[in-house]
C-alpha cells in the first residue's frame, strides 16, 4: 500500500508507527520518533533513519527533491528551516512511502 492517496485525503497523515520505508525497494527511510504533526495532509518528519537513506536535489533554495538512497524512488521535498522548531528542516512526502510495524 502507498503512502498517501491523492483523491481522500492523506490517511496516514496522524498515523505513528515504527519504520517507514520507501514503497518501490523498502528502503529504510524514516522513524515515527522524527515524525511530528503539521497542518497539512502530508506526512512529514524532521530527519532520516541514517544518511544515506535519501539523496538530495537542490530545487530552490529552501527546498530539496528528496530521492530513495537506494533506488532513487522520488518520495517528496525537503524545505529548509521549515520545521517543528527553529533551524529544524521539514521532510514531506505525498507518496512513495510505506510503513512497516514492527
Amino acid at each position: 500500500m502507498s503512502f498517501c492517496q491523492f483523491f481522500g485525503g492523506e490517511i496516514y497523515k496522524d498515523h505513528f508507527k515504527p519504520v517507514y520505508v520507501c514503497s518501490k525497494c523498502n528502503h529504510p527511510l524514516f522513524s515515527s520518533r522524527s515524525k511530528f504533526a503539521h497542518s497539512s495532509p502530508w506526512p512529514a518528519f524532521t530527519e532520516t533513519i541514517r544518511e544515506d537513506s535519501v539523496t538530495k536535489m537542490m530545487e530552490t533554495l529552501t527546498a530539496y527533491k528528496v530521492l530513495c538512497g537506494k533506488c532513487g524512488n522520488g518520495l517528496g521535498h525537503e524545505f529548509v528551516n521549515d520545521g517543528p522548531e527553529e533551524g529544524i528542516s521539514r521532510f514531506i512526502f505525498s507518496h512513495s512511502l510505506k510503513f512497516v510495524p514492527r
